[in-house]
């Protein structure tokens, strides 16, 4: 009977969205995308009804325009004394308004997007308002369990400060036709230390934001919270260190040997990149290289408009025998503090969070934002009428991501960019002569890292 209760809802919601609350961009909605109900309890993906008055101002870019024009309508349907004023405007933009002003400035909306790195510094100064994160999962469903991924993430001092909107992480992506050439079968895991020629495994891991998914593979913590304080795997003496932790490093000195030997220009923090896209072009040597879901446009225009393009999960690489992990990363939806004290405006801008990530929707939320939703299964995707490249780039995603660590959100992260960076792009004019030597380096500047945080 719930079978076919389902079908019927779903047929409904089609008809709903036939008659008007589509995106004015997409020519008919997408089948809505049934969620299975995960612990969170029963889902109920309608906007809730019975809200008081109120009128809130929801930040939007302007791509995102139509989407979110359908949601906040699929909320005032059913609740006739709510208002929603879009306003549009880029998403850093509006960042950056309210971090260099207050919450109470009248061009910040109070319902807003941001990338999870932004969410402590905001939170540091007050500007982000406590929404029940909880309640708008057990609404949406999908989770297993809401804090494993960004909601907990997105949990500060036992406050939910906002709500997963897009999960992002690196995946692997390949040119089969090179491969093809360089007789490489693409389909099967790459080792990162079996490479011969540097441009069959082309990972810029002087810049730490790809390295960490080389030091991640081996469980290598660059800067992480510990007590009231902070440590730093790499302030360990080389002796000391755990065996997957040296291998994975031995590995990237021999990367670097390898690219140093070659007169190649990877390790290089200006040429690197035209590097890498030179050498991943159709009828090149470059096969695999790691990224994020929004390279895949510059990934076609390299491999043929997609022809020549594979796409796996980040696993496909491998370090000392252990697959690459990036970050569990993504944006949020926010509210502002100033709407805290008004149950009615918080209850609202709470609908139209879970009105712009609701899972039925999410197929026309990625056609609008390029969000992949976190509690959406990469099946449910998949039986949509996205083209092949984004399905096939969805599913790395939400493999990539579930295997992967939270990503550090503290403030003082921040000094280890240049830290990791200054060092490995060190080793070309120190030129180490064996990983040991070349780790000396790695611990020397991490050693002056941390005692700058003390």
């Amino acid at each position: 009977m719930k079978k076919y209760l389902m079908i019927i809802l779903a047929f409904v919601l089609v008809l709903a969205l036939l008659a008007g609350c589509a995106p004015k961009e997409t020519a008919e909605p997408t089948d809505p995308v049934v969620q299975p109900t995960g612990t969170q309890g029963q889902v109920e993906p309608e906007p809730p009804t019975g809200l008081e008055a109120a009128e809130i101002t929801v930040q939007v870019e302007n791509e995102w325009m139509d989407y979110y024009e359908a949601a906040a309508k699929r909320v005032t349907d059913v609740n006739s004394d709510v208002t929603i004023h879009l306003q549009e405007i880029g998403s850093f933009d509006h960042i950056g308004i309210l971090d260099e002003t207050d919450a109470n400035n009248p061009d910040v909306a109070d319902v807003f997007a941001l990338p999870a790195d932004r969410l402590t510094g905001l939170a540091g100064k007050d500007l982000l308002g406590a929404i029940d994160g909880q309640k708008i999962a057990a609404r949406l469903g999908g989770w297993s369990n809401f804090d494993d991924g960004l909601g907990g993430l997105f949990k500060l001092d036992g406050e939910y400060l906002a709500f997963p909107f897009n999960i992002e992480t690196l995946v692997v992506f390949a040119n089969v036709k090179n491969a093809e050439d360089e007789g490489i079968d693409p389909d099967q895991p790459a080792e990162l230390d079996e490479v011969e020629d540097p441009a069959h495994i082309l990972l810029p891991v002087f810049d730490a934001w790809f390295g960490v998914a080389l030091t991640n593979s081996a469980d290598i913590a660059l800067l992480e919270e510990e007590g009231d304080g902070f440590v730093s795997d790499l302030t360990t003496d080389w002796g000391a260190m755990d065996a997957d932790k040296k291998a994975a490093l031995t590995v990237l000195y021999n990367y670097w040997k390898l690219n140093y030997d070659s007169n190649a220009t990877l390790f290089d923090a200006d040429a690197g990149w035209g590097y890498i896209d030179e050498k991943f072009t159709s009828g090149n040597q470059g096969v695999f290289r790691i990224g994020g879901p929004w390279e895949t446009g510059g990934m076609k225009d390299m491999t043929d408009d997609g022809k020549d393009l594979g796409i796996y999960p980040i696993g496909q690489i491998t370090v000392a025998g252990k697959p690459l992990r990036h970050w569990q990363g993504g944006w949020g939806l926010a509210i502002n503090p100033r709407i805290e004290e008004d149950p009615a405006k918080v209850a609202l801008a709470e609908a139209m969070i879970g009105e712009i990530v609701n899972p039925d929707y999410a197929v026309d939320l990625f056609k609008a934002t390029g969000k992949i939703l976190e509690n959406v299964t990469a099946d449910a995707y998949a039986a949509s009428d996205l083209d092949e490249i984004d399905k096939k780039v969805i599913e790395a995603v939400i493999d990539s991501f579930h295997v992967s660590p939270g990503r550090p959100l503290f403030q003082e992260f921040g000094p280890v960019w240049d830290t990791w960076k200054n060092a490995v792009l060190s080793w070309n004019s120190v030129v180490p002569a064996g990983a040991e030597e070349a780790y000396q380096q790695l611990k020397a500047s991490f050693d002056a890292m941390m005692a700058d945080l003390r």
